[in-house]
């Protein structure tokens, strides 16, 4: 079944904000292309690495959306959330469902977090020195619920998990996409993790990775709906700024007194009211940035 592809024309500036607004519209993969390049002689960026930029200052963007997708309504929809979108560049075409993850792969290579976190692709050899003992590597396939650990959000709670202590630790990944932060907190260490997405290509892709992993037995990967009711050592919400501020509350309780809380998929600018929205029941509020995105983690309130 083809798939509804959207093509857009933006500046290196407005790059970071487009793309956020494409990821929330439900964007199932976004490529970069080189705006005044022939096609045949350019390379797409399926997604710049750690520290890096695209190269141009005037670029494509294209967002790949289900079949079935409504051209208008999606045009309409990216408006509302940014009136500041140039709309009248967009393109719209069908493609054919082509194997996306496998040409992604093929250029991805493996990526160290922190001290001892290794993301490896299943084409690609462990790297001498991800050979350490201690070392925590995952071998992962990401498909088109994408979370590669190369965008900086994922990047920067890749971080934070591999500066914790999650030795037998209950951890829940909230939004886990691909399952990557899930699946790394349980190569750290963690005793069990409960991995929760609405999306269903999530939940496949997720159980998928945990078993390629051996990791099927530790972990639970569930819809919103089927959500435990259970507190957590570490809690990790990699999503977008408007769904932490609308399950601030949600989130909150499923962190232990004393726990861990890391909350990511923020822009710069956004951080101010997601710190105050999350005040009361958290303190040690610490803001890290990479790129145009940050993490706020924080510690639950004892009292």
């Amino acid at each position: 079944m083809p798939f509804l592809q959207l093509t857009l024309r933006c500046t290196e500036a407005d790059q970071p904000r487009i793309e956020h607004a494409l990821q929330e519209l439900g964007a199932l993969a976004i490529t970069l292309r080189d705006a005044n390049a022939d096609a045949a002689d350019e390379q797409a960026i399926f997604e710049p690495g750690v520290g890096e930029q695209p190269l141009w200052a005037q670029m494509q963007l294209i967002a790949l959306f289900a079949a079935g997708s409504n051209a208008d309504s999606l045009l309409y929809a990216l408006e509302a959330l940014d009136s500041a979108i140039d709309t009248a560049s967009a393109e719209f075409c069908e493609v054919a469902d082509q194997d996306w993850e496998r040409a992604w792969m093929d250029q991805y290579e493996p990526l160290q977090f922190g001290r001892r976190t290794w993301i490896v692709p299943w084409n690609r050899d462990l790297p001498a020195t991800a050979d350490a003992a201690d070392a925590a590597v995952l071998r992962l396939d990401p498909g088109l619920a994408f979370g590669s650990g190369t965008h900086p959000t994922t990047a920067l709670c890749l971080e934070w998990l591999d500066g914790l202590d999650l030795r037998g630790v209950r951890v829940l990944d909230f939004g886990c996409g691909s399952g990557i932060l899930a699946l790394a907190a349980l190569k750290l260490g963690a005793s069990h993790v409960v991995a929760i997405d609405n999306d269903p290509q999530a939940l496949i892709a997720t159980r998928d990775n945990a078993e390629r992993n051996g990791l099927a037995t530790s972990i639970d990967v569930l819809a919103p709906a089927d959500a435990p009711t259970a507190r957590f050592a570490v809690v990790v919400a990699n999503i977008l700024a408007s769904a932490l501020d609308a399950l601030a509350p949600q989130l909150a309780a499923y962190v232990a007194p004393g726990g861990r809380i890391a909350l990511s998929g923020i822009l710069l600018g956004q951080e101010p009211a997601l710190l105050t929205r999350y005040q009361p029941w958290f303190e040690q509020l610490l803001v890290s940035t990479r790129e145009d995105w940050l993490r706020i983690e924080g510690v639950r309130r004892t009292q």
